[in-house]
């Protein structure tokens, strides 16, 4: 059950993706925040209310491994879903200790991973 009180931040630099999974996240019953960058996300000031993040490896500038630590300084438990279009970053020691998907992936398991994150589920440290 999705509670509607559920913030979902999304970090990614393809707009096309952030439409599509905002669509989907807002469909499935979750308050979405987008951002095009984690700057973006940093300048909104909208950090505090987040309950999981889902962030793009693969961007200029901050990247989602150090999105993903600079977030975890300020608010260790808040869940974090790194995904990303580039298959060498599938092999790095961060992405195996993540929630971690690899674009194309599948909307209903990215959607039931989110759900055990928000219940503290699979994954969780």
């Amino acid at each position: 059950m999705v509670n509607p009180n559920s913030l979902v931040a999304i970090v990614d630099d393809d707009l096309r993706l952030l439409e599509s999974l905002e669509e989907l996240l807002e469909s499935a019953g979750y308050a979405v925040h987008t951002f095009s960058s984690a700057q973006a996300l940093f300048d909104s000031n909208a950090s505090p209310e987040i309950d999981c993040l889902i962030a793009d490896i693969g961007m200029p500038g901050i990247d989602g491994f150090e999105l993903q630590r600079l977030m975890r300084d300020t608010r260790p438990e808040l869940p974090v879903i790194l995904i990303t279009g580039r298959h060498e970053f599938a092999e790095l020691p961060q992405a195996k200790h993540n929630r971690f998907f690899r674009k194309p992936f599948d909307s209903q398991a990215l959607l039931a991973a989110i759900a055990d994150a928000l219940t503290g589920q699979a994954g969780a440290r």
